[in-house]
């Protein structure tokens, strides 16, 4: 993909530049995203950062869309289940800018992995996954990276309602998260611990409690799916949408 900009892209994009001026519009479409996990939290992201003018995306996930999705995730709908995440996804941000460079791969981030990312070649890197072994080793190796590429993460969005609850903190000040509290045992137990600081997403809402156990669509429970949480829409697009946020504050002001 060139650098030059359509006539569209220019148009799509004009009250971005009215807001935030011609510089720093270029420095948004001139960044580069790497997203692990477009599910409720990583798809909204995506979504965000594309309308917001960033061109280059990389989206991960393993997953197909399933029925149980369209209730939060943004490319779910009745159309596209049974469909790669990514590719769905990827269909949906090129409909917003066709010029858009979004690459998609249909792989889950684990330690055996990681290296196959090539992190080091981005600006940004978002952590969207629910995996709690995953996730700790993602923050691990992301943290190890340069100075220069910010990393972000999303804890737990599950089991809430109330978006006006939804904040963002350094990692060591996240607090009523659950997911937080299992990542921080899990680093001091093994001695093992970011390199450096980094923002979360995450909400001071106390987690609800699931009203029902019944399993909607038995082939989605494995034994790494010990249990399946229920979750709002409002609630992971905020979250998502935040992390958008973080990552467009953070282009125009370094």
């Amino acid at each position: 993909m060139g650098n030059q900009i359509t006539t569209m892209e220019r148009g799509m994009q004009r009250r971005t530049e009215l807001l935030l001026g011609k510089d720093n519009l270029e420095k948004i479409q001139q960044a580069r995203v790497l997203i692990f996990g477009i599910g409720g939290v990583g798809s909204w992201c995506a979504e965000g950062l594309v309308r917001s003018g960033v061109r280059n995306i990389t989206i991960v996930d393993s997953d197909r869309v399933c029925v149980t999705n369209c209730n939060r995730q943004l490319m779910a709908t009745s159309r596209t289940i049974g469909q790669v995440k990514v590719d769905a996804l990827r269909d949906r941000l090129l409909e917003i800018n066709p010029e858009a460079n979004i690459t998609a791969y249909q792989k889950i981030y684990q330690a055996e992995t990681a290296e196959e990312f090539h992190m080091e070649e981005y600006d940004y890197i978002i952590d969207a996954i629910d995996s709690l072994k995953d996730k700790a080793d993602l923050i691990l190796r992301a943290t190890a990276l340069p100075k220069e590429i910010t990393f972000v993460s999303s804890m737990g969005a599950a089991l809430r309602r109330d978006p006006f609850m939804v904040r963002k903190a350094e990692f060591w000040k996240v607090d009523g998260d659950p997911l937080a509290r299992a990542l921080r045992k899990k680093f001091k137990k093994n001695k093992t611990f970011p390199r450096r600081k980094f923002q979360c997403v995450f909400s001071e809402e106390k987690p609800m409690q699931n009203m029902s156990d019944q399993r909607l669509v038995e082939d989605e429970w494995t034994s790494t799916k010990p249990q399946i949480n229920g979750s709002l829409c409002h609630i992971t697009a905020t979250f998502g949408m935040a992390i958008a946020g973080i990552v467009i504050n953070h282009i125009i002001e370094r």
